[in-house]
């Protein structure tokens, strides 16, 4: 088959999707056979990540898109970009899937955060504008998921989301494919003291890792952390993301709160980010809504005890390796941070049951189902 992947969102400019997108071609490159009788690639990337995919195997090849996400190049521009390829389908890694696209393809589904938190404050947008996105969306989503060949989702719990909202799909359309996380790695101590120093942060302390929209709860966060400060004067709270609308807003709400010592890093590389994973107290996850949530995997790989939210998803990703807490709760979030930290033989017990835990997923086994997927989608 000849099979196009978009992957305008691939690497670090893409977040999650990025590195989602990112992992499924690297790992297709080393599943799929080099030469011979194999499908042949063609990924479709935008001018920033065009140089950061470098293909590996033969059978892989770059194709220049730049059509700005869910912009008006996208639905009219990019469709007839992919006919030029004769292509026998199309990978869309997330739902928006170019209504004007008439081939066939298959559609992941990370999760219906926008259809389960339809809020102004989730955007920079008015709220007519808002409104009109919305609906949007929702027409864009509706079409890619009804249209589509097959649908990946990135856990049961978003299998079991999109039956819940689209009661006409067929569950055999569905097929999970979990993400996963990258392997430990470990620097040397006195690497470490020069990366903390770097961004002024001081031992001990908790930390999240993520983007700061509404749903991921980072204003109790911040509340938690204050409590939590009354009795631990010596600990910071680091958050780690790049500083947007979303981020500023939420740095005004600590200082309007008047917490003290938490620490807006920005974004940082991934090299760096492990230094700030193993050296953590906790790593806290207090998003209210997930379609799998890999950063909690992330940190245990790299040795820290995870106290998550009780979201029925993270429940299924992280099974008992983690501490969970009632995210709608503050005193629920500040109580399991310090059951943590006041009891080394719990944190132990999480870091262990995390190294466990990491081993259930694998980046190779998600490019094996989902080439499955496009065997399947052929017939």
């Amino acid at each position: 088959m000849r099979i196009g992947i978009d992957a305008r969102f691939f690497g670090p400019i893409g977040k999650g999707l990025g590195r989602y997108t990112q992992k499924l071609i690297e790992n297709l490159e080393k599943v799929s056979s080099k030469g011979g009788k194999s499908h042949q690639y063609f990924i479709f990337l935008k001018s920033e990540n065009f140089d950061e995919y470098k293909p590996k195997n033969p059978n892989f090849q770059k194709v220049k898109a730049d059509y700005r996400w869910y912009g008006f190049s996208e639905q009219i521009r990019f469709p007839r970009l992919l006919k030029k390829y004769n292509l026998d389908l199309v990978h869309f890694p997330h739902f928006n899937v170019p209504i004007f696209y008439l081939g066939k393809f298959i559609v992941t589904i990370h999760d219906l955060i926008l259809i389960n938190f339809p809020t102004v404050k989730s955007s920079t947008l008015s709220p007519l504008l808002y409104w009109i996105k919305f609906l949007v969306y929702k027409i864009v989503i509706k079409s890619a998921i009804a249209r589509s060949e097959k649908i990946i989702a990135v856990s049961n719990f978003t299998k079991k989301d999109i039956l819940k909202n689209y009661k006409s799909i067929p569950e055999k359309k569905i097929v999970v494919t979990y993400e996963a996380c990258e392997d430990f790695c470990m620097l040397s101590p006195n690497k470490d003291d020069e990366i903390l120093a770097r961004y002024g942060i001081k031992k001990p302390y908790i930390m999240y890792v993520g983007n700061a929209y509404p749903h991921k709860n980072l204003e109790r966060l911040i509340l938690a952390f204050g409590q939590i400060k009354k009795s631990r004067e010596d600990l910071s709270l680091v958050l780690v993301g790049k500083i947007d609308y979303f981020y500023s807003r939420l740095k005004n709400f600590s200082e309007k709160e008047k917490i003290k010592d938490i620490i807006f890093v920005g974004y940082i590389p991934d090299y760096e980010l492990d230094t700030l994973f193993h050296n953590t107290s906790v790593y806290v996850f207090p998003s209210l809504y997930e379609g799998f949530g890999l950063p909690p995997l992330e940190a245990m790989a790299k040795g820290a005890p995870v106290a998550s939210s009780d979201h029925l998803c993270m429940k299924e990703v992280l099974g008992e390796s983690a501490y969970y807490f009632d995210g709608k709760n503050t005193n629920s979030i500040s109580e399991a941070v310090n059951n943590i930290l006041s009891d080394d033989n719990l944190r132990k017990d999480l870091i262990r049951r995390g190294y466990e835990r990491i081993k259930k997923y694998s980046w190779k086994k998600m490019a094996k189902i989902t080439l499955e997927v496009y065997n399947k989608a052929r017939r």
